[in-house]
């Protein structure tokens, strides 16, 4: 299979109005330039995602547990969720049992979890004891038809059963939100759709919500200066040219981390499908709220981008192996899986000295 066509008759829709629109977001797009360090505290770093950037946020935050202190999943389902159904090609489980799957055949977290353990052991992610300190948000729309809900549900589950207290956890599934990040902006999609960019508005910042439930109570939000939001040059991070990134990703810098010995935490945010910098520009890096209480709190935002292609025409996260050498035995969700590896590249490199 070239590629993923996840609910064809849907997303050919989608992907055709966001075409449509792309021209007015490429405008905003900054000029790009290399990813500096800001010695940043790496130890506190954390994820979140949407869709396609939610399972790579699962992936990410268990492979490197023993690294992260928490992850934000939005409409994805549970580690490794392409790979649990040994009958079916990762591919063809992507778009069918981690999305939308019939009867009994959708994810389950006990299988992720002994996934999770057989590549520990295997050396592949970081120790399963990691897990277990984690803070988890996880949010499912109740008007979601793109990720069905007893898919998400799979990913508190996961977390539970790998030892992370309930209190560490939450779980919200009684928002009548479509598919998308939520805002409080009334310029964004009605809470309720599922379209282009996928970015809705239902009266709340669920960014902010995110890293408040991973770091704790945080400053209110503040206004985010226009020019702290960097475009950098990703191609040093992918030096083999197999990730499958954009030329282009963004990172938002507060005012207070751009002086030596800020030591400010980082947050990676991963857009879902077609939300790549090549659709909407750096929209999703300035829109979603993230920025204003990262200013206010010294959290380096971190927006990779993955690359529209033959084999990602929607521009999603590698869930399911199209950046694996063997697409047959597909590595996405290691340490060493290209998209993986260069993201955390990318983290590394904040947390080098500043200069």
């Amino acid at each position: 299979m070239n590629g993923w066509r996840l609910n064809r008759s849907v997303y050919q829709r989608l992907a055709r109005a966001v075409l449509v629109s792309v021209g007015m977001f490429t405008a905003g797009a900054l000029q790009a330039a290399p990813l500096h360090g800001y010695g940043a505290d790496a130890t506190h770093t954390s994820v979140s995602g949407l869709s396609s950037g939610a399972f790579m946020a699962a992936q990410f935050d268990v492979a490197w547990s023993k690294h992260l202190v928490g992850a934000g999943i939005v409409a994805g389902g549970p580690f490794y969720c392409a790979g649990l159904f040994p009958l079916a090609n990762p591919a063809s489980a992507a778009q069918t049992h981690c999305m939308n799957p019939t009867g009994d055949t959708g994810p389950r977290a006990q299988d992720a979890l002994a996934a999770a353990r057989k590549f520990a052991d295997e050396r592949r992610i970081d120790d399963v004891s990691g897990l277990a300190s984690q803070r988890i948000y996880v949010f499912s729309g109740t008007q979601d038809h793109v990720v069905a809900t007893r898919v998400v549900a799979q990913v508190p589950l996961f977390y539970k059963l790998a030892g992370a207290p309930d209190d560490h956890i939450r779980y919200v599934d009684n928002v009548a939100a479509g598919h998308g990040l939520i805002t409080n902006d009334s310029a964004n999609t009605g809470c309720a759709q599922s379209q282009a960019p996928f970015i809705n508005n239902c009266g709340f910042e669920q960014s902010q919500d995110i890293l408040r439930w991973i770091y704790g109570t945080l400053n209110a939000p503040a206004v985010a200066p226009s020019g702290n939001l960097l475009s950098f040059d990703q191609r040093p991070f992918d030096p083999d040219d197999k990730a499958s990134l954009g030329p282009t990703g963004y990172v938002y810098v507060p005012t207070g981390c751009a002086q030596a010995g800020s030591a400010c935490r980082i947050h990676v945010a991963f857009h879902g499908c077609l939300q790549n910098a090549q659709k909407i520009g750096d929209l999703y890096a300035r829109r979603t709220g993230y920025n204003e209480i990262a200013e206010s709190n010294h959290i380096i935002i971190l927006y990779p981008q993955a690359a529209t292609s033959t084999k990602n025409p929607l521009g999603c996260w590698d869930f399911w192996g199209y950046t694996s050498a063997d697409p047959q035995k597909p590595d996405f969700y290691s340490k060493n899986a290209p998209q993986i590896a260069a993201v955390m590249r990318m983290v590394k490199r904040l947390s080098d000295p500043a200069h």
